[in-house]
């Protein structure tokens, strides 16, 4: 049986909660981007919408997504992997607003990460009941990089475990305008999202939109 350690009862007003020797959560810190973030959804998504893509195994994530930047992740029953183009429009993805990247590096500089360049976003939409299994992020060829977690929208709890999937988890709850930044020896720690609850949020509705930066090339 997996053990869950819970630390929901952390003080609210910490802005930086460690997860480990290079991992952090910065509660708050996209919070002054929201404005120029959130109206670029709606673009990227109008040229590369939204998809439930399958997994190698055969079945759908209950997880819509989408991507911007130089590359982007995409599964099906051949694998996972980042393409240039995506599947579904064969374009190119959508490029990296300005404010994406300027978010991702002053996070990953917050965070100990100095000039963190992501040339790919994941654009991850939740509905409640949706989930997220608990995984590693293998498929970027830098792991000196970090990868950069964005939450908006309903509240979610991040599970944090160590470099086997039996391993101990931490439950994290993210806020709206919450960071969570994770690399060096942390990188490749499995991580996931439990299933969301229907609390809508004031300004996202019942959903919850999670970027994910990273240097995939």
């Amino acid at each position: 049986m997996m053990e869950t350690l819970d630390l929901f009862g952390l003080p609210a007003q910490d802005p930086r909660q460690d997860l480990g020797p290079a991992a952090v959560v910065l509660r708050g810190f996209a919070l002054p981007y929201v404005e120029e973030v959130v109206p670029a959804i709606d673009v990227i998504a109008a040229r590369s919408p939204f998809r439930h893509m399958v997994t190698p195994g055969g079945f759908t994530m209950s997880v819509a997504l989408t991507n911007c930047g130089e590359l982007g992740w995409a599964s099906d029953r051949r694998g996972y992997r980042y393409t240039r183009i995506d599947p579904s429009t064969n374009e190119p993805w959508p490029s990296m607003p300005e404010s994406f990247s300027r978010l991702a590096y002053e996070a990953a500089k917050a965070a100990g990460f100095e000039n963190f360049r992501p040339d790919a976003c994941l654009i991850n939409r939740y509905l409640p009941g949706t989930r997220l299994s608990l995984h590693q992020d293998k498929n970027e060829r830098d792991y000196a990089a970090p990868i950069v977690s964005v939450s908006l929208g309903m509240r979610a709890t991040f599970l944090f475990g160590g470099e086997e999937r039996s391993d101990p988890t931490t439950k994290v709850p993210l806020q709206h305008g919450d960071v969570v930044v994770w690399g060096g020896e942390d990188r490749l720690r499995y991580h996931g999202v439990m299933p969301l609850k229907d609390e809508p949020h004031p300004l996202l509705g019942s959903q919850r939109i999670n970027f994910t930066f990273r240097k995939a090339g």
